[in-house]
């Protein structure tokens, strides 16, 4: 018996990831147990429904059912992920390797066997065919994006000049500056003379590393010593002569953090990666590349944050260092 789908509004994101993986191992345990070939047929087109249940492409336009290239290329990975889970289903075992993993790894392989140089370009030109700024453009640019970021046919240039950490780091930034500029540049996409569509991105893809890696490595984004972002907004607020030096107390406020009032500024969902730990972190000196390392985020998601909450919180250290001056 096949337990009742739920509903998502009485259960919390972990309950919801345990239910469907309790539905997924049920499943499993059904078809490998099924003796006849019709019932197996049928309880194997529930798993791979199930499967597919939470992927992050070729999902139906709000009150759209899926058509076109996106339905195709649902149908092709539904096919190809059948085939490979009644392939494998009978011998895996959920006590060596987890389900979540498990499926999630087939589902992977199934979508960029599907996800072809050809129907990548097809769903670039069906992007182009939608009115700038129309809500249909966004979808198409929604799964556009997600079409290349599971595809697998993203190249990896440069690679081998730089450490394994910072080419992570660089390389992130580089895909998500890359995939702005697909979506932005999509109607100069030109299949006559810009030859295949993942050729012009991975293209740009190459550029976007080097100038990253230019941009990063520049005495303007090295340097956090002076503290020049924060220093800045402080000054257009109002002139201050600090005794001791303006960055020493600046440092002492932060350590002090009445009510952790700078440590509840932080990057979304990731409350270790928050104003205190990052301007402490400037005001020691350490580089992007360093501190970039040592959150595990792009560099310019941290200096962008960085900027943003300086110029959000200059009234209070205004406050805080006009009252230690009086």
């Amino acid at each position: 018996m096949v337990v009742a789908l739920f509903s998502p509004d009485t259960l919390n994101s972990a309950s919801v990831i345990k239910f469907m993986d309790e539905r997924l191992e049920q499943l499993i345990r059904q078809v490998q147990d099924c003796g006849s070939t019709v019932d197996r047929s049928h309880l194997l087109d529930l798993l791979v429904d199930e499967i597919l249940r939470s992927r992050s492409w070729c999902r139906p336009s709000r009150g759209q059912p899926l058509s076109g290239i996106y339905l195709e290329i649902y149908q092709a990975v539904h096919k190809q992920l059948a085939s490979e889970v009644d392939r494998q289903i009978n011998s895996y075992n959920p006590e060596k390797l987890p389900v979540r993993e498990w499926i999630n790894g087939l589902r992977s392989r199934a979508l960029r066997l599907i996800l072809t140089h050809d129907r990548l370009q097809i769903i670039a030109l069906e992007a182009q065919k939608n009115q700038p700024d129309s809500e249909s453009r966004q979808y198409a640019l929604r799964e556009l994006v997600e079409a290349i970021r599971c595809s697998g046919k993203l190249c990896h240039p440069h690679r081998g000049k730089f450490s394994p950490d910072f080419y992570k780091l660089l390389y992130e930034e580089a895909v998500n500056q890359t995939l702005v500029y697909v979506c932005q540049k999509i109607d100069t996409y030109d299949p006559f003379r810009g030859g295949k569509f993942m050729t012009w991105v991975n293209f740009r893809l190459d550029k976007l590393v080097i100038e990253c890696y230019r941009q990063f490595s520049s005495p303007q984004t090295q340097s956090f010593a002076c503290v020049d972002d924060l220093e800045r907004v402080l000054e257009k607020q109002q002139p201050l002569t600090p005794t001791r030096g303006l960055s020493i107390e600046l440092r002492e406020i932060l350590e002090e953090d009445p009510n952790n009032f700078f440590k509840k500024e932080h990057i979304r969902a990731r409350p270790d990666a928050n104003f205190r730990a990052i301007a402490l972190a400037v005001l020691s000196g350490k580089s992007w590349k360093e501190i970039s390392v040592q959150f595990d985020l792009p560099i310019g998601t941290l200096s962008s944050f960085f900027g943003r909450t300086c110029r959000k919180l200059a009234p209070t250290f205004k406050e805080y260092l006009s009252a230690e001056t009086a």
